[in-house]
């Protein structure tokens, strides 16, 4: 989820589930170590649970990372054993690290020496054409032996050559099966399973299975699915009785913002919230009115009034249109008669 799930995104979420655990978009630990830490590392009091995801493959890197983490306050560091892209190969970390777990199993242990908050790997059930069950069997046994408890498994192979990071998200097959069996074979450990899972009904049918489910992308594009997950997961009531209220909170929130720095702007924040009113009337006119460069100098609130506007319009439009249908078919429902 890189360049996606920043502290804008989370922030936003936060306005649909309050329970679910939030991971942020994958930090190499050169950034963290050599980069501007405050611009990786800052985060919303109101996103807890949080998790800070890690790209890297040193020890002694991601026991400092993980230190920084801590001292941030995070709840959790993650260890990315996934990213499939050239990019994160050159850097050695990623997806590669499960051809070598006793680099990942270091990488861990000098994590948990460091710090007191959960260290979690991320990883997939085989790289390139390796597809024995055997493989990710001995990856997780080895890691966990090194003092890992949770284990976040995307249900398909990487392929380390030939296919894009888009490609490696469709074209390996899912096996949740093998997650499945994971969870038998270590029932001590928590399996959270990731891949391809859209519908609330997936969710609680892969729930009878494994400890938990992560959902990315879906979540991202179509994020008002959210608003139920607190009470039907957790049994706590959810935070959002409308959309419209989202938007209200949300819209307080992009104008604190903009207020908060001389130079800060709302709309890096509001792309990740486009998705709010996705299936409703006048969806999409408003997605287009909050996307036009000529409102981005405007005040949020400005360009919510606008946006809002058309949105009603176009759905008072759509309303209108479906009642004359009704009507017309009504009416030669009666002359047949």
């Amino acid at each position: 989820m890189l360049d996606w799930t920043d502290r804008h995104c989370r922030t936003f979420h936060r306005l649909l589930t309050r329970q679910t655990r939030l991971y942020t978009e994958m930090v190499t630990t050169g950034a963290l170590l050599h980069g501007d830490q405050a611009r990786h590392l800052d985060f919303n009091p109101e996103e807890h649970q949080v998790a800070l995801q890690l790209g890297g493959s040193e020890p002694a890197d991601l026991a400092a990372c993980a230190k920084l983490a801590e001292q941030w306050g995070y709840d959790e560091v993650n260890l990315n054993c996934g990213c499939p892209s050239e990019r994160v190969q050159r850097g050695a970390f990623g997806a590669c690290l499960m051809a070598e777990p006793a680099l990942v199993a270091d990488g861990v242990k000098a994590m948990r020496d460091a710090v007191s908050i959960p260290v979690t790997v991320k990883h997939r059930i085989g790289i390139d054409r390796i597809e024995s069950y055997d493989f990710v069997r001995d990856f997780v046994g080895q890691i966990a032996e090194a003092g890992c408890e949770v284990f976040i498994v995307h249900a398909r192979n990487a392929w380390l050559q030939g296919l894009s990071p888009k490609e490696n998200r469709e074209i390996p097959p899912l096996r949740y099966e093998l997650v499945h069996q994971l969870k038998r074979d270590f029932p001590a450990l928590t399996l959270v399973l990731n891949g391809g899972i859209k519908t609330d009904e997936e969710i609680a049918e892969q729930l009878q299975h494994v400890d938990g489910v992560m959902v990315g992308r879906q979540a991202y594009h179509e994020p008002w699915q959210m608003v139920d997950w607190d009470r039907r997961f957790f049994g706590t009531p959810n935070p959002a009785l409308s959309r419209e209220q989202v938007e209200a909170d949300w819209l307080l929130y992009l104008e604190r913002h903009v207020a908060s720095a001389p130079y800060a702007s709302w709309p890096q924040a509001m792309r990740h919230a486009l998705g709010l009113w996705n299936g409703q009337a006048g969806s999409r006119r408003w997605r287009q009115i909050w996307s036009d460069h000529q409102y981005k100098t405007l005040a949020p609130r400005a360009v919510a009034e606008i946006a809002t506007q058309a949105r009603i319009g176009v759905a008072a439009h759509v309303a209108e249109k479906a009642a004359e249908k009704l009507a017309a078919e009504a009416g030669v429902s009666a002359t047949a008669a």
